[in-house]
Formats: C-alpha cells, structure tokens, sequence
C-alpha cells in the first residue's frame, strides 16, 4: 500500500515518477529535406562544395561534438551535408528562430533552442543527453557569426559528455564553399586548453584548400 496505515492517519500521497525529460528525436525525412532545400541557393548561384577531411569523422552511433566557425546562415547546413551519411547533426540554434511552423521544421530537423544572452542550462543539458545516445551535437563556439572570441562551450559539453570535438572549418573561395574537418580533439584535458586549441585548429581549417575532392 502506498498510504499511511496509522489509525486515524490520511492517505498518503502517492510518489509520482519524474516527468520525461524532453530529448530532440531527429526525424529522417524532414533533416534531409532541410539539407536539399538550404543547398539550392548554393545551386542556383553557381556555386559548388568541397569537402575535406572525411576520413577524420568517427563513425555513426558514438557520441561527438562539431566545432564550427561561423560566418553565414547557411553554416549549418553546409556541415550537415558535407558529413558522412548517419551522422545527423543536432545543432544549438538561437532561440529567437523558433517561432511558429519555422521552429517546428527546425525541432523535427533535431535542433533545439539556446539563449546566447545567458548560461542556458537547459540546452546543456539537451546537448548531453544527445550525447549520451551517441549522437552529434553541433556548436559554434564563437556565439554569433563573426564573433572574434571564442566561449568555453564546446570544450565544457565535450568534456561532460565524454565526447572528442570534431573540429570544421567553413571558407568562401570564388564559386564554391569549403568545408574541412579537422582531427578530433580527444575529450580530455582542461577546458581553457582545449577552447585554445579548437581555437588554433579552426583558424587554420578556415582557410581555403584545394580545388576538389
């Protein structure tokens, strides 16, 4: 019996089980179908992508953050598109881009709010249970496009999440966009080190390379 068997006592209470906590489920369909759409503006424009660094990209089903550098909307879809099939990234997006039908397209793409104003402990949290499942957690540490500093997040989530950091940097060269990406940062080590480091590593993927694949 889950009430107080004391003469004369009031039930008690029963214990009530936790509320789920909210995790966002990415829906296949909808991801691709976001991925196809943002690339047409790249299409229409003549322009193309070239992808490096492929081979630096853990496999499917284990648990990663991207560190990106940002300088355009269209950053994140970029990534996305240039990652080996299975991997489906799950960025922070700013809260301010989840109104009505746009913010749901953007939940079932697997993304989720974040309030760059404040230390948003929720979407830590989102990002390690993400994590946890073995999936990819995509951040920009430097906050807005263009930021010249970068924040301590991506090291902090990595390192609680017991997940390498995948490094990528984003460049514009004439007509195409470059994605590269770097050897993983291992989830160790401090996370003032490890944010200079990322730091170093993305100046240098951000730059150019190559012509093609």
């Amino acid at each position: 019996m889950l009430w107080s068997m004391t003469d004369g006592a009031t039930p008690a209470t029963p214990p009530t089980a936790a509320p789920e906590e909210r995790f966002p489920h990415v829906n296949p369909l909808v991801y691709r179908f976001v991925v196809d759409v943002t690339f047409l503006p790249v299409l229409l424009t003549g322009m193309h992508i070239d992808v490096h660094g492929r081979e630096h990209v853990p496999p499917p089903g284990t648990p990663l953050v991207v560190a990106a550098n940002h300088q355009s909307a269209l950053d994140p879809f970029l990534i996305a598109r240039a990652l080996p099939p299975g991997r489906y990234l799950q960025f922070m997006a700013k809260r301010e881009l989840f109104v009505p039908v746009i913010g749901d397209i953007i939940r079932a793409g697997g993304s989720f709010p974040v309030d760059r104003e404040s230390n948003d402990v929720g979407a830590i949290r989102t990002s390690l249970r993400i994590l946890k499942a073995g999936g990819t957690v995509g951040i920009f540490p430097q906050g807005t496009r263009g930021g010249q500093e970068l924040h301590g997040g991506a090291a902090l989530i990595a390192a609680r999440g017991r997940a390498p950091i995948l490094p990528a940097g984003i460049s514009h060269d004439g007509k195409r966009w470059v994605v590269r990406f770097g050897e993983p940062l291992p989830a160790r080590g401090g996370i003032k080190a490890n944010t200079e480091e990322l730091g170093r590593r993305l100046q240098v993927l951000a730059q150019p390379v190559g012509r093609h694949l």
